[in-house]
């Protein structure tokens, strides 16, 4: 995370917590109590909860089944020596979900993972917040709570309902401007970057196994809105 002089512990959080991939999952031994850590993927809700796809069979899902509490790490995954990155750890409960919107979300980000979602002993789960312990550098380490790292869905059902149709226009239609937002506005590599998620505070990207969010410089709320907006983003980034 690059230095600011302004520097915002909510965004910096709700960043890492949309452009993570994978994370690391602390669970409890029901045995023991013991803490176990496992690798999984992540993705997000459309309030930023994240989503695991897990199996039964997994030691850390018949953790979950005898104590749902968990802890997710997430970093910055950024070149260089990993400690001088950003990282957050969030603290909740895990719960299995069968959402039709938590699957879609879960495979736009890991498109990998369909040929074995459908499997008998896996399941998706939505964690719970309820709080998080950002290190995003000297003097910067806060606790927040669940509610500064989630995204306010109220009033915003419009947006949320239309979600999926937003991502497969975006790819079909407008690949171009993911491609610009991706590259001029938040510097990442050229390539084929596609939309994978949308929310009412930002767009999700993804090319590979890279990740980045477009944050909106206002809060949406309906399809028509976003319109507009991403169309002065696009303006913007063919002029930088």
């Amino acid at each position: 995370m690059k230095p600011n002089a302004v520097f915002d512990a909510k965004a910096a959080c709700k960043k890492l917590l949309r452009e993570a991939r994978s994370g690391a999952l602390a669970t409890l031994m029901p045995s023991s109590g013991d803490p176990y850590c496992s690798l999984v993927n992540v993705a997000t809700a459309a309030d930023g909860g994240p989503l695991l796809l897990l199996s039964k069979l997994a030691l850390h899902t018949q953790n979950i089944l005898a104590d749902n509490r968990v802890s997710l790490m997430l970093d910055e995954e950024r070149s260089g020596d990993p400690l001088e990155g950003a990282r957050v750890m969030l603290m909740g409960k895990a719960a299995a979900t069968d959402d039709a919107e938590a699957r879609r979300r879960y495979l736009a980000r890991h498109p990998q993972a369909d040929m074995f979602a459908g499997f008998g002993d896996f399941a998706f789960y939505r964690v719970t917040l309820k709080g998080a312990h950002l290190v995003a550098g000297f003097g910067r380490i806060v606790d927040l709570a669940a509610s500064d790292i989630l995204t306010d869905l109220s009033g915003a059902q419009l947006l949320v309902s239309a979600a999926a149709e937003i991502v497969t226009h975006m790819n079909a239609e407008h690949a171009d401007a993911v491609r610009l937002y991706a590259t001029k506005l938040l510097h990442g590599p050229d390539g084929a970057w596609r939309c994978v998620g949308c929310d009412p505070e930002g767009l999700e990207m993804q090319l590979d196994h890279a990740a980045l969010r477009l944050a909106f410089p206002q809060r949406i709320k309906s399809p028509g809105e976003l319109r507009g907006v991403l169309q002065q983003l696009a303006q913007t980034a063919r002029l930088a």
